[in-house]
């Protein structure tokens, strides 16, 4: 991965030079023997070209392997990145990752109110319910409990449907205020008086 971001930070070229401390750092390996023999086995896997010189002043040169494979076309993955440069035998599924990631933060969050607004009349709910709605989870972040992230938004608000079914059925069902004094003290005690 710290080779890739490398590539990444010299915008893609054909080969370009690795700096051994700063991919040590980034790839968080500590010893030098650790860093080449995974250097040699990502070489003899043919992920990466491995062009290391001699002279201590020069930088090594790395070249990325950059095949294509017919099958990243037919999984529809758009991009000429993706298209460009699949590496041999890497499975699919680990550039097919940011288009799931899309489709969990659609779910986790809708688009706009509008989506809320469209879900509730789907569901022959008003659409006050559906701002209600949307308004406070928009303030707490999409967060239930102001910790856990939502994973799916529409489930939320159908539980919220049935809650306020509940709550308009069950008219003991109310919302306690606050200051609301469960003790039912007196506010004007006399201390002097002993218990």
């Amino acid at each position: 991965m710290a080779l890739f971001f490398y590539w990444n930070l010299h915008h893609f070229p054909d080969e370009f030079y690795a700096n051994r401390i700063e991919i040590m750092k980034m790839s968080k390996i500590g010893s030098r023997s650790t860093y080449h023999r995974l250097i040699k086995d990502l070489s003899d896997w043919e992920y990466i070209e491995y062009q290391p010189t001699q002279n201590p002043t020069q930088k090594t040169m790395v070249r990325l392997s950059q095949f294509c494979t017919s099958s990243s076309a037919e999984t529809g993955l758009t991009g000429t990145l993706m298209e460009r440069y699949c590496p041999k035998n890497v499975p699919l599924s680990l550039y097919n990752k940011q288009q799931k990631q899309s489709k969990l933060s659609q779910k986790r969050k809708p688009k706009n109110e509008l989506a809320v607004i469209n879900f509730f009349k789907s569901k022959n709910w008003q659409s006050m319910d559906a701002l209600k709605f949307y308004n406070h989870y928009q303030g707490v972040g999409w967060k239930i409990g102001g910790k856990v992230q939502i994973e799916d938004w529409m489930a939320i608000a159908e539980n919220w449907m049935l809650k306020a079914n509940e709550i308009r059925k069950n008219p003991t069902l109310k919302f306690v205020p606050q200051n609301e004094d469960y003790l039912i003290t007196n506010n004007q005690k006399n201390y002097g008086e002993p218990l």
